[in-house]
């Protein structure tokens, strides 16, 4: 049965990313929160924002590390609605319409082919992608101080706002993603390096566990959609005034400024 306060649960979330003042975690409101009510929090705004006028312009798969997992006592990974206006591939980041953002460095794949059927592999990924390029996902959270359990992340749409694509477009048959290195730079000094085997093994293997979670809830991962395969490190603050820069290898580089 579901929670009695989805409802109200989505819209105190979306008052915090309209007004940019942070709530009390959901979980501590409601310790009963499943997963599965938290999702359909999630589901709840995206109905609003759909209805708004917002374009979906893809998902983002979070929690994918092991370390964040434990943390959070959860053994999958969990994911977010992205739209199109959170497209910051101009490079700048505007950290007045944000509250608390870190940011992460990821492999986008960008798919020209649906991804449907509730059984999809890592090759069936593969096949749909039309490219693979460097990106950054920048998180934020509606909820205060990032105090946050997975329902609470869910909910709170997977803890998306923005993000930024690498302008190298690359035939994901062209690089080894396991082996793809990220050298991360916070103006101009390297503060973390990573790889991508560290996104549970592979970057194609998130985006066909996210294609198959989906499906059990009725959504599809559409041609023309970028999808964020999740990070390769830990997210550090991001604030104004600072230059990032990934630099993965074969994938190219991504930048971005916060302003």
């Amino acid at each position: 049965m579901a929670h009695p306060d989805i409802q109200k649960f989505a819209d105190m979330l979306y008052e915090a990313e309209r007004t940019r003042e942070p709530i009390e975690a959901l979980t501590d409101m409601a310790p009963s929160l499943t997963a599965d009510d938290a999702y359909a929090i999630q589901l709840a705004n995206v109905d609003r924002y759909v209805k708004e006028g917002r374009v979906i312009s893809g998902k983002k798969i979070g929690l994918t590390s092991e370390g964040i997992q434990k943390q959070l006592g959860v053994n999958e990974p969990d994911y977010g609605h992205l739209y199109a206006h959170w497209d910051c591939s101009d490079g700048v980041v505007r950290s007045d319409e944000l509250i608390v953002p870190n940011i992460e460095c990821e492999v986008a794949f960008i798919l020209k082919e649906d991804l449907t059927g509730g059984a999809v592999t890592a090759d069936d990924v593969r096949k749909a992608t039309e490219y693979v390029c460097a990106s950054f996902e920048i998180v934020d959270s509606r909820i205060k101080n990032w105090k946050i359990k997975l329902q609470d992340t869910i909910a709170d749409d997977g803890s998306s706002c923005r993000y930024v694509l690498g302008k190298k477009k690359v035939n994901i048959y062209d690089v080894d993603l396991p082996k793809v290195h990220l050298d991360f730079y916070k103006n101009g000094e390297k503060i973390m390096e990573g790889e991508g085997s560290a996104v549970m093994g592979d970057p194609a293997n998130t985006v066909a566990w996210l294609s198959n979670k989906l499906w059990s809830y009725g959504v599809t991962l559409k041609k023309g959609e970028v999808i964020l395969s999740g990070a390769f490190t830990a997210a550090p603050p991001a604030r104004k005034g600072e230059h990032w820069k990934a630099d993965m290898g074969e994938l190219g580089t991504v930048e971005c400024e916060f302003i």
